[in-house]
């Protein structure tokens, strides 16, 4: 049972068709991905207009959390995304770390490392005020734990502009492309190409560099101590 828990049933959605042993359905390996990142890519079909052969995909950037097997999304009320989402039609969301440019001996192997996660549900509007608050708390905390509760919190006319979702995960996946480049036998015996064509990995990291205050920041101000010793590689562990 625990192990069904933990691990997201294959289907015909989530399941990786291309390179299959680079699929991961386990819980863990999804979920490192989503934590780790920062933006989510989120897709919809958008088939408001009157006339619904102009149905259209629609591809949204947007900040977001995660708490357990739901994911938390906001925005403005007036947004088309979260106008059309809070109908409960069905989300896809994605979340891509890239981790390195692949530079093979042929054009046609080069590739890149990288984790990704995909997961798919549908949306629902959180209403009760509380759970909003809650929601909007993980997102902010997900960007830069700390930053809560030293901020202003949203006031009365700004939580009336705001729309928060919350996304119960259905099914995810997640595919991960690490290592050197996958050369061709007859190219790795191509003495002169391998002589004369580099291969290998141009490692790709995030990082941070120190804060920039705004033209409002008094001179003595320091950053708070969250953000000045903010590290990225550390910030899910």
């Amino acid at each position: 049972m625990a192990e069904e828990e933990d691990t997201f049933k294959q289907t015909n959605l989530n399941s990786v068709r291309r390179l299959k042993e680079r699929g991961h359905y386990d819980k863990t390996t999804v979920y490192d991905v989503v934590d780790e990142g920062f933006l989510a890519h989120v897709g919809f079909i958008d088939d408001s207009a009157s006339d619904k052969t102009q149905s259209q995909p629609i591809v949204v950037p947007m900040l977001y959390g995660r708490e357990g097997d739901s994911i938390f999304l906001h925005g403005s009320s007036a947004a088309r995304v979260l106008k059309r989402l809070r109908t409960g039609i069905p989300v896809c969301i994605n979340i891509t770390l890239v981790d390195g440019i692949v530079m093979a001996r042929s054009l046609f192997n080069h590739s890149m490392n990288y984790r990704s996660a995909t997961v798919f549900g549908t949306a629902k509007l959180i209403e009760n005020e509380n759970d909003r608050i809650r929601a909007l708390r993980v997102i902010s905390e997900h960007l830069m734990k700390g930053r809560w509760d030293d901020a202003r919190e949203p006031n009365e006319d700004e939580m009336m502009q705001t729309h928060v979702l919350e996304v119960k995960i259905s099914s995810a996946s997640a595919k991960i492309r690490e290592g050197p480049p996958g050369d061709e036998d007859f190219d790795l015996a191509d003495k002169k190409l391998v002589q004369n064509v580099w291969a290998g990995v141009l490692p790709i990291k995030t990082i941070t560099e120190s804060p920039i205050p705004d033209a409002h920041v008094p001179a003595d101000l320091k950053p708070p101590q969250y953000l000045a010793s903010f590290n990225i590689q550390d910030r899910n562990r």
